[in-house]
């Protein structure tokens, strides 16, 4: 019997964990990215396991989708690391991480091709028959996955932030981001900031470690952290609303410049004037690496939310499953990896003619897709956005009793479920 064949579009931390997953299920994977390097943010992030974020990678991994978070933390610069309302986080190396994710879903028979902007899809009656490439060629598949994320295009960023920041997302070169489910004629949702602009701004941006000063350096790289006090009168509170990251939004984030070691230097603010950077005792050579204009700037994102069921079956198009910041409006990778896991899972499901699986509410990871697809989705609280990581989510996982590091009680609740290694089952 021919295997079904699922195309997934993005390659970034969801689109990476689709494919692994569809792939495991069953299916013939094909993996298109704009780009020359998968994971996307990711390549400017390095954040896991800090809070909630967890007991999500523990559930993930006794769901059996636990792969990415193995490369993860043996790419970790730093285990255990504490910052404001933060704890036991860990620190992926930006600068190594890709490579090792590329070799692993290679190794898995995934077709992964880079390059390849989709800027178009065939539908038929409510089914997609195939994605349409810029270069023209069609991609036929028996079910999708869209996993484009949020940020971009370009003119968002001119629009709604303060002019294109020049972020890893490199628009200019690759093309800008292309909503699949617009094009199926699906009303994509939009994230308000409180003064109701549409999009936020990233959260963070990268400095060169090397032109920090010594001593800062050698203090990022043994603790893994590092708290930098700013002038009083460049302290900004204002901006903590404009950002995507709510767990990040706290006065010490105004107070401090808070420094990660993820390889870079990963700055814990959305953009910082460097002529200010440069008046703080340690940083008076900082250089930003990503984005380049992350003195005025960062990237604009959650303009583009597809409305989902929690099976991550998007709404109206009956083999188009979404992942990552395009299926819900989640922050964070670990949360990427969750619904992009759960998207492939369910697009080779669907294609074999299965039931499709929905994790449920008494898990953390099946939690934060009801929840926040409930309150973004039919209450429209389109200023909220959901992280395990912080913020009332993580509020309500602690209500719940969801919240634990406690790696036996975890793997007890999946069983518990009936779930242990759901994503490994064809």
């Amino acid at each position: 019997m021919m295997k079904k064949k699922i195309v997934i579009t993005g390659g970034g931390w969801a689109g990476v964990s689709a494919s692994i997953c569809a792939k495991k299920a069953g299916a013939e994977v094909v993996l298109l990215e704009k780009t020359d390097m998968l994971l996307g943010a990711g390549n400017v992030g390095g954040i896991f396991r800090n809070n909630g974020r967890f007991t999500a990678a523990e559930e993930m991994k006794a769901l059996g989708a636990g792969g990415l978070f193995d490369i993860m933390d043996n790419c970790a610069s730093h285990k255990n690391v504490s910052f404001p309302g933060h704890e036991h986080a860990s620190l992926y190396d930006v600068e190594i991480i890709e490579p090792e994710v590329r070799s692993l879903v290679t190794r898995m028979g995934i077709d992964v091709v880079p390059e390849t902007r989709v800027s178009g899809v065939n539908i038929d009656n409510r089914r997609i028959t195939g994605v349409v490439t810029e270069a023209g060629e069609v991609i036929e598949g028996d079910a999708f996955v869209e996993t484009t994320g949020s940020s971009g295009p370009m003119g968002n960023c001119l629009r709604y932030g303060n002019g294109c920041s020049m972020c890893i997302q490199r628009c200019p070169t690759f093309g800008p981001r292309v909503s699949l489910s617009a094009l199926c004629g699906i009303n994509d949702l939009v994230s308000m900031r409180a003064d109701g602009t549409p999009g936020v701004f990233s959260g963070a941006c990268k400095i060169k470690k090397e032109t920090l000063s010594d001593d800062v350096r050698s203090e990022l790289e043994t603790k893994g952290v590092v708290l930098l006090p700013v002038p009083e009168e460049d302290i900004n509170y204002e901006k903590l609303g404009r950002k995507a990251c709510k767990q990040y939004a706290l006065k010490e984030y105004s107070e401090n410049l808070i420094l990660l070691d993820t390889g870079a230097a990963k700055l814990m603010t959305s953009y910082y004037p460097l002529d200010k950077l440069r008046k703080i005792a340690g940083l008076e050579k900082a250089e930003y690496m990503d984005p380049y204009s992350a003195g005025r700037g960062n990237s604009i994102r959650y303009l583009s939310v597809a409305p989902c069921f929690d099976t991550m079956q998007a709404e109206g198009v009956e083999n188009l499953f979404c992942g990552g910041e395009k299926g819900a409006p989640l922050i964070g990778h670990t949360e990427a990896v969750v619904t992009g896991a759960l998207a492939g899972h369910n697009a080779a499901r669907y294609a074999q003619g299965k039931e499709l699986s929905v994790l449920p509410d008494t898990l953390a990871t099946g939690l934060i897709i009801s929840h926040s697809h409930y309150r973004f989705i039919k209450q429209e609280k389109y200023t909220e956005r959901f992280t395990f990581s912080g913020g009332s989510f993580f509020d309500l996982m602690k209500e719940r009793n969801l919240y634990s590091t406690d790696t036996e009680l975890i793997k007890k609740r999946v069983e518990d479920e009936g779930l242990p290694g759901l994503f490994d089952k064809a």
